[in-house]
């Protein structure tokens, strides 16, 4: 398994997100998110390379067995939206991509089971634009 990397500002706001959701008994829904925290490497923003999906992050990915491309932006769950293609970082998808690299094979359970993707390019990352503070 690869590592996967969260900047210390995102992992303080997730940490936070998973703490409010396990208080309103809505574990289940944060379990991905908190297992890939356990085993993220935490770096400042400065530090993040910047072909690490990121929250706010645009990114590519391709499914390893359609070859269909799908373009996504990981955001808090307040701001998800389907029709805009913005994925809560709580979605399945979200929790699988989060810190990982370009080049990165990920795998979550969908409906009709396994998903296998790689994330082919990360389009947009914040830290890289300079923009630390979103």
């Amino acid at each position: 398994m690869n590592s996967v990397y969260v900047t210390e500002k995102d992992y303080q706001r997730l940490h936070a997100l998973v703490q409010a959701q396990r208080l309103t008994n809505a574990a289940s829904a944060v379990e991905a998110l908190c297992n890939g925290l356990k085993r993220a490497k935490v770096v400042a923003s400065e530090e993040i390379p910047e072909d690490v999906v990121t929250m706010n992050s645009f990114l590519k990915l391709r499914n390893l067995k359609t070859d269909a491309i799908m373009a996504i932006k990981l955001v808090y769950p307040k701001e998800a939206d389907v029709n805009s293609r913005k994925v809560s970082v709580l979605a399945p998808i979200g929790a699988a991509v989060l810190g990982c690299r370009k080049g990165d094979e990920v795998t979550w359970n969908g409906p009709q089971g396994k998903v296998e993707f790689l994330v082919e390019e990360v389009l947009y990352q914040p830290e890289a634009a300079g923009d630390i503070y979103l």
